[in-house]
């Protein structure tokens, strides 16, 4: 279950990590602008993605080694 959050973790942590990478630079890199119904909250998916992944990682470390 440890490995399945840091790899959930690890996703979430990139995809709003390119989120904010394309808010501000207007690359076109990550999956959170090509969904259409989140089209003008693209900055506050990709921060929340960046908060979860910190949750999961914070998740799997209670989980035990």
């Amino acid at each position: 279950m440890r490995k399945v959050l840091e790899a959930v973790g690890f996703v979430a942590l990139v995809q709003g990590v390119l989120g904010l990478l394309q808010e501000f630079t207007h690359w076109h890199v990550g999956l959170v602008r090509r969904v259409s119904f989140l089209h003008g909250y693209e900055a506050v998916v990709s921060f929340l993605l960046i908060v979860l992944a910190c949750a999961l990682f914070a998740a799997a470390e209670t989980r035990g080694k």
